[in-house]
């Protein structure tokens, strides 16, 4: 069983930084993306972040300049530093790993439980 555990929300206002980290673990042949996802309150969940297996990093537009993915592949975490945060990412984050279970197996998503960041002006 994959197990997916978020840490590190919490309240800041407008202007300051977090830093939310993540841990998978389980029966993980290899893991492809780990990544941070969010969802506002009446929206659908959305990308924040990925980064791959090689370490390439993806952003969605909106945190661009803001946010900063990295992980370590070693042990499976990743880690998302958001600086600069906005009323507007007020959400809470979701931490997700792709990953196989065997060389030959489909690709598989776990999901953390989420984790809440509040940003007020």
């Amino acid at each position: 069983q994959v197990q997916v555990v978020e840490s590190g929300g919490g309240s800041v206002q407008a202007g300051g930084s977090l830093m939310l980290s993540c841990a998978v673990s389980g029966s993980i042949f290899k893991i492809n993306t780990m990544g941070w996802y969010r969802q506002a309150p009446g929206k659908k969940r959305e990308m924040v972040a990925l980064i791959t297996r090689g370490g390439d990093p993806y952003y969605a537009d909106s945190v661009k300049g803001r946010f900063t993915i990295s992980g370590d592949n070693t042990n499976y975490t990743v880690y998302l530093a958001m600086d600069n945060l906005t009323p507007e990412d007020t959400a809470v984050y979701y931490c997700n790993a792709d990953y196989l279970l065997s060389i030959r197996s489909a690709p598989l998503y776990a999901w953390g439980q989420g984790t809440l960041v509040t940003v007020s002006s």
